[in-house]
Formats: structure tokens, sequence, C-alpha cells
């Protein structure tokens, strides 16, 4: 591995983000799966969960979609949402989904300081009311529009771009966040799969800071 890749390894692994993550239930297109997947990727979520506890398993992601941003994430696959939750409960202290209720609270309310888990339904019905009794409340992404919803993949891009603003301000990006165990093991993994990531943009090759 050139130095220069190792480099990028490295400063990406410092951007990587613990204490958020995002939970896919029973989405049926693979791409806007793997849409997802690249925002992730983009804003530093290194977890993603996929519940498919009413649908078959994806075997597959959408390549074009993910740009491959799933080789580097982490990628946990569930058929039954109880134990989904038991998982994500021992280590996000908030589970709040996507869905249009009395109670729900804006997007901007949320503080991303916390550790949370972000959830998101399929595309024709939403998050089921199996899940949102499971979860701790519901937020919604602001509009004016007639057509009161989003892709799903654009909704999760909005909020995780939210998150992003406010993690920066905080200071989440300014300092490692993964653990050393977590650290170590990603960078041993990436390192050995090097060869397979794409070449740095000029943008990739400018200092962040």
């Amino acid at each position: 591995m050139t130095p220069e890749r190792e480099d990028r390894i490295v400063r990406v692994l410092e951007k990587r983000q613990d204490n958020i993550t995002v939970v896919l239930e029973n989405v049926f297109d693979p791409h806007n799966i793997s849409a997802v997947m690249r925002t992730c990727d983009a804003v530093g979520v290194q977890e993603i969960y996929v519940l498919n506890s009413r649908i078959a398993p994806h075997k597959r992601w959408g390549a074009k979609s993910s740009s491959s941003a799933d080789k580097w994430l982490t990628i946990h696959q569930y058929t039954d949402a109880v134990a989904c939750f038991g998982d994500l409960r021992k280590k996000y202290d908030r589970i709040l989904t996507t869905h249009l209720s009395s109670d729900a609270i804006s997007l901007h309310a949320i503080d991303f300081a916390d550790r949370i888990a972000l959830v998101f339904g399929n595309e024709h019905s939403g998050v089921s009311e199996e899940i949102r009794a499971l979860a701790d409340g519901n937020f919604i992404i602001p509009q004016v529009g007639i057509i009161k919803s989003l892709n799903i993949s654009v909704a999760c891009a909005v909020t995780l771009y939210e998150a992003f603003r406010q993690k920066t301000i905080v200071g989440h990006y300014a300092q490692r966040q993964l653990s050393e165990k977590g650290y170590n093991e990603l960078l041993s993994k990436w390192s050995r799969g090097a060869w397979d990531m794409p070449e740095p943009s000029a943008m990739d090759r400018m200092d962040p800071e």
C-alpha cells in the first residue's frame, strides 16, 4: 500500500463516528439502500443496520448507487426486529423513527451530540407500527410543499447532513470517536482492501482542516 493511500485511510478513520447509526426497515429497492450507504460514508457514519423482517434479505446492493461505499461500512443485517433493537440498545441511547405523528419532533430539534439511531421505513408504508412501538419517538423533516414526503435516500441524506452540521459544531469530527479496538480493527481491514480503494480526487488531496 502506498503512503498516500495509508494516509487517506487514517484521515478517514479519524472522522468516523461511532455514536450515530442508520436503520433501514424493509426497504425494497437495493438502490435506495446503496444510496443511503453512500451518504453514510460521506458523513462518517460507520455502521448501518438493515432489517428485513417482512421481505427477503437482500443478496446484493445497487453497486452504481453505492459507488462501493458498502465495502467501507459495517453492515448489520437482521430478520428479527426485537433482536435488532436489542443490539441497538446496547450501543445507542436514543432511537428515533421518521414518522408523521402528533408528537413527532422536528429534525432540527434533535440533539445529535447524543448516541442516536435513526430509523427509516420502506418506500410504500414507512416505518411499521411494530418498530414505532420499539423506538423512543418520531421525527419529521420540515416541508412546505404539497407532497409531504421525500424519497428515503433523500430523507436520509437531509437528516445525516443536519447531524453532520451539529456534530461539527460540537467537535465530534475534530477528535477520534472510534474506540481504540474499533479503530485498529477497521485500520487492519481497510489496509488489506486498499487495493480496491478508488483513486483520490483533487478534493480528496486537499487538507479538510
